[in-house]
Formats: structure tokens, sequence, C-alpha cells
């Protein structure tokens, strides 16, 4: 505040920027937004901010503060000692920030939106300065508290204790309708965190490239019988924050990837980045390259700037079935604020109606739903492979009266409960680290330790791990070829518990030896094991009825937090949208010390654990595979094992029941 910055052009071109936001409030809600914001700040500036953010919150349906936007500094992730902190950990935690506001990371930088239309890491920048300010004057004795964005203080805590937890989006059950998030996120008072956005782990479109590479080679193992893509097309949509990992992970299959996207922005960032290779907004022209494509068995990331329904439409017109496998990564969590875009107008005019008509932008979305699932049943029924890629696709389309349903179940499954849901119920997941000297050859250095770890795993596992194994062997045998890093020098793969905790170790003793120069974080998607519960998504493959319950993800970061994460966070939402989903995430500091090693052997066993015991207890053999493994190697481990109930049975004694109740 001293000096007080001027104000700033009401929106940089140079970025993209976040949809206007339409909450409905009253003018007693409006008054309590500005007043709300107003208390970041001292009396004295209240008469100047007050008609600014009254002006903000008119023209964008949210006060981001736009003035204290810093722009004597460039946003991104420094060198881990170029901030001004009293402890390492905090340090690790500014650079975290920093690269999820990066205008090369994040969709919405000067929005503090990292992701999927409205996933915020803060939500306006008097909290962005506050939180740093903490962060910087913080010792590892105290810890951080973060309410929905909103730096509550510091708290005398001890050394284990976790520098920050995060909460985002914990409304009272009963009022976590999308309308809700609305109202609070424009008072200032909650926020949607996503899952990596607001807990601050956000690697870039890598951070679901691998997990994309996963997901499409096991598609094409299991309905094509082929360990290759080559020749194998995938068609889908988005080209953000995770939707814009689809072409890269298909080219790393050796694949054809067609993914549509309307924001001209988001396909030049894309491109740019080499994540896709090829633009064309003329749909008979990216049918004719399809088909020179699938000639030529060439791996091709093929952007089409238009709908993806005037794309599927298209497709539905050729005699020949051009495509082998379809999902969509439109944000339809978000679907009536700008995470869909009706095919019926441009993304132009599109913007203005959401604007400016709220009801008719919604009956749109409806109406062009309802066209992209009559498509894709076309197809589907001539032989092409589609799922739901955990967006929300299925929910959104049967609410706006699709044709998605099959009596009481949904068409088409979700790739949780098609490929990844046995993976995860083995332990394995995104498993992720980002070096923090900025130095790309400490990033080469851990991929080689990663990679060695697993190699010698691999030898003495059994086959279910040693097949997820190879497939990871191979990903970071060519991750680093494959050019993935934007933001950060960061990486991810697939892991189990015990993979983990020796990578780990094994990165602690380099940073100890000085083979790595600085400290590594190690964290992790949302999307794993343990950390979500999301019954249309990471949980869809629980069958006891227990997929809408949300016990696995908080007791997951209320353990990792006293087992010794450097910070926990706790979400409302992700993925498939607020008041779906229940997640949480970590980070932990390798700083070389005992310290650190003691608590990475501690926290990333239950933080892979928890989740395979609970999935165990739900029936999935691969699960119970795993925990009785962890408990034979593990004697501190024992956990309560289900024993399974004959259907047959079942099915007889309710037979017998109803009988004589009808006598």
């Amino acid at each position: 505040l001293n000096p007080f910055p001027a104000p700033q052009p009401t929106q940089d071109p140079s970025v993209p920027h976040a949809p206007v936001r339409t909450p409905k409030l009253d003018s007693d809600d409006f008054k309590l937004a500005v007043k709300n914001a107003l208390r970041y700040f001292p009396s004295e500036h209240h008469p100047l901010l007050a008609a600014e953010f009254v002006e903000e919150l008119r023209q964008y349906g949210h006060i981001y503060m736009f003035r204290f936007r810093p722009t004597e500094y460039e946003m991104k992730a420094y060198p881990i000692d170029s901030y001004p902190a009293k402890s390492r950990q905090a340090a690790a935690i500014m650079l975290m920030v920093m690269n999820n506001l990066d205008s090369k990371v994040a969709q919405f930088p000067h929005e503090l939106i990292t992701y999927g239309g409205n996933g915020s890491v803060l939500s306006n920048w008097a909290q962005y300065h506050l939180l740093m300010k903490y962060l910087s004057e913080m010792t590892e004795e105290q810890t951080l508290t973060m309410y929905s964005g909103h730096p509550m203080g510091l708290f005398p805590s001890h050394a284990d204790a976790p520098r920050v937890v995060v909460t985002n989006g914990m409304v009272i059950p009963n009022y976590s309708k999308p309308a809700d998030y609305d109202r609070y996120y424009a008072l200032g008072v909650s926020q949607y965190g996503q899952m990596t956005a607001g807990s601050y782990c956000y690697i870039g479109p890598q951070g679901i490239v691998h997990g994309t590479t996963i997901t499409v080679l096991n598609a094409t193992r299991k309905y094509l019988s082929r360990d290759s893509m080559a020749g194998v097309v995938y068609v889908s949509s988005g080209l953000g924050g995770m939707s814009g990992a689809q072409g890269k992970a298909t080219v790393i299959c050796g694949g054809i990837a067609v993914i549509a996207e309307v924001d001209g922005y988001a396909i030049k960032k894309r491109h740019s980045q080499g994540w896709v290779d090829h633009v064309t907004d003329n749909v008979d022209e990216c049918v004719q390259i399809i088909k020179k494509a699938r000639q030529e068995k060439k791996p091709l990331a093929l952007a089409y700037h238009g709908n993806v329904v005037t794309l599927w439409e298209r497709l539905t017109q050729e005699e020949e079935l051009l495509v082998e496998l379809g999902s969509d990564q439109t944000s339809l969590h978000n679907p009536f604020n700008g995470g869909y875009y009706p095919v019926q107008v441009s993304f132009e005019e599109g913007q203005s109606i959401m604007k400016s008509d709220p009801a008719r932008f919604k009956s749109l979305v409806e109406e062009s739903l309802c066209r992209h699932v009559t498509a894709i049943n076309k197809l589907t029924q001539r032989g092409m492979r589609f799922w739901d890629y955990g967006n929300s696709f299925l929910l959104q389309s049967s609410r706006a009266g699709a044709e998605i349903m099959n009596g009481k179940n949904f068409r088409y499954p979700s790739y949780v409960q098609e490929f990844m849901g046995d993976v995860f119920s083995l332990g394995f997941g995104p498993f992720r680290w980002v070096c923090c000297s900025g130095d790309i050859t400490d990033l080469r250095t851990s991929d080689k330790i990663a990679h060695d770890v697993m190699t010698k795993y691999r030898t003495e596992a059994p086959s279910l791990v040693a097949n997820q194994l190879s497939d990871n062997i191979l990903w970071i045998e060519q991750a680093d070829s494959h050019g993935l890093v934007v933001g950060s020098q960061a990486r991810i793969l697939y892991a189990d518990s015990r993979a983990r905790a020796e990578i780990a170790l094994a990165f602690n003793d380099a940073i100890k030896q000085g083979k790595i120069k600085g400290s590594i974080v190690l964290s992790r998607d949302h999307h794993d094991v343990s950390g979500t519960d999301s019954p249309f998504r990471e949980t869809s493959n629980i069958y006891d009825g227990s997929s809408f319950t949300a016990d696995m993800a908080v007791q997951n970061c209320i353990g990792d937090s006293f087992r010794g994460a450097t910070w926990v966070s706790l979400h409302n939402g992700g993925g498939c949208g607020w008041g779906e989903v229940m997640n949480g995430g970590f980070g932990l500091v390798l700083d070389g010390s005992d310290a650190a090693r003691r608590r990475a052997a501690s926290m990333l066993s239950w933080d892979v654990n928890n989740g395979v015991a609970r999935r165990a207890w739900a029936g999935n053999s691969n699960a119970r595979f795993a925990i009785d493994r962890e408990m034979q190697t593990n004697p501190g481990l024992k956990v309560t094992v289900a024993n399974h109930a004959d259907d047959a049975l079942i099915e007889k004694v309710f037979q017998q029941t109803q009988s004589n109740q009808s006598k």
C-alpha cells in the first residue's frame, strides 16, 4: 500500500480472461460483497476502493482487485533461494503458489484461476499479497490457515505440524448447490479450488498428460485388443488446463488425436507449446486430415478450432467409421458459466449471451448437449467406443434431457469404471515432484532416480504390479524427450505406496549428498487412490453403496496432516463440480534432512493405503490383493477385511422371505 498502486487497465489483452460471472445478488448482498472486500484495507482507502470494487462487481461479477495485481515482477516459479522466507518449507510453498499463477500455466491468471474455468488459487489479489507476506514471515513453529483463499492468520504450532492448512468450499452440505457457490464466491467468503489449483500443486498440463496416456493406452488394450495406437483415432474436446494433455498423450501412445476447442487463445497456447501439431478451423479439412493420418498411421495431434458438436455431427455423415475412441473434456462441472459453449452460436456470441441472458444461455447449452449426445450415439452404434472423462458429461447430459440413459444407468461408462479404477485399487496413482532449484539437471537426475527405483522393484514384483511399473518405466524413459515441462521443473508418474516411499527417500538422500542442488516438493493430483470421493469419477467403481460418502478424502487429509505433510488441503468440488465431490491433497518438502526422511516414510504409506483399504472393503479384488501384500510387509498395518457374501445366497434368502411374506 505504500506507495499506493495506480489503477490498472480493466483487462490486459495479452492474456485470456475469465467469463463474466452472473451471480444473482440482491442489493443487500451486493453491498455486503463490497464491504467484505474492503476489510483488507485501512479505512482511509475505503472511499476510493469502494467505488472501484462496485464497478468491478458490476462489470465482472466478482471483485478481483485488479489494481493490486503485481506488475513489477513476472509471475512464475523462481528458484527457491530467491524467496525472502525464514522457513525453507514456506519458501517452497511461495514457489508453488506463483507457479499456479504463471500465465504460461494458468488458464485465467489475472483472475487467479489456474484451470477448469473457475479453479481458483485465491479469490482476489489482496489475499495473494497477504499470503505471501505471512509465508515470508512464518517460522517452523507456526501454521498458516487458509479459509477458501482468505489467509486467516499464523497460529503457534510445532515443527512437525503442517506449515499451511488449506480448505476450499467447506460449506454446510445443504447449502452446496451451484447457485450457492455463485453467491458465496461473489461475496468473497468461499471459492472453488478445483483440485490442485487451490492447493498450490498444479504443474501444468503435464500433470494430467500421464494419466491421459495411461487411460487411452488402456482403452486401446481393452476395446481394440492392441498395445499400439498406430492408426487409431481418438476424438475429444478441450485444450484448456487439464484437457490440453489429450493431444500430447495420444501422440505418446502413437495415435491420432483430434481435439476440438472453441477458444482460439487456448489453441494458440497449446500449439506454441508443442502440445498440438496442426490446427484447422475447417471441419471438412479436418475430416480429410483424419483420413490421411489413418492411412499413414503416423502420430498426430490435430486441433479443430470449432465446436465439438459440429465435428461429431460431421463425422456421422461419413460412410466410413473414422473414429475408434471418443470422449469429452469440456468443463461441464461449470456448464453455464463458460465451461461449455453451445454449438448454435459462435464462441463470442455465447460469451455475450452468457452475460446478458443467462436463462437463454442455459437453454442453448442444454439443446447443444442433446445434439452432442445424439451424434455420439450414432457413432457408437457403428462401433466407436466412448467414455465419460470425469467432467460430468454424462450427468449434465442427463439433466439436459439427452438420450444418455440405459434404464437407470448411463449408456456409457466413466473412465474410472473402465480403466483407472483397478489401477487405483492396486495403489497406483499420480505421484508428482517439483525441483525447487529450477534447474533442469536436477529434474533429469530425479528422473533417473525414479527410473532406477522402479526398475529394481519390477524384478521382484508380482505380475499385476510389474505391468503397471513397466508402463511407468517407459513413461519416465521418454518424459524428457517429449518436452512436457510448462512452468516449474516438475514430473509426474504413477506409483504405489512402496515405489512412492522409495523414490522419495532416494530423492532426500540425493539432496543430502549434493547430487540434487535444491529441495524437492512432493505432491500428487487429488485424483488419486485416496484423495477424492467422487461418485461420478474417482469412486465410480465403488459398488457397496458408499460412493456418495466422503470419509476417505476427509480422513486422508487429516491423516496426512499429522504424519508429516508440509501442507494439506481439503476441497468441496473438483473435476465433477461444486457439491459433487470431496477431495484433498498435500505438499511435502524434501530438504535432505533426517526429519524429511521420517515424514516421507510415514505419510506416503498412509496417503495410498487409506484408499486401498477402503476399496478392498468395498469389494475390489485388486485392492484386496494390494492391501494383503502391504499388511505382510508392514507389521504395523492391520485393516478390517471383508467377508463378502455370495450373490446367489442373498438372492435365495430374498426370494424365500418374499415368498413367506406373500403367504
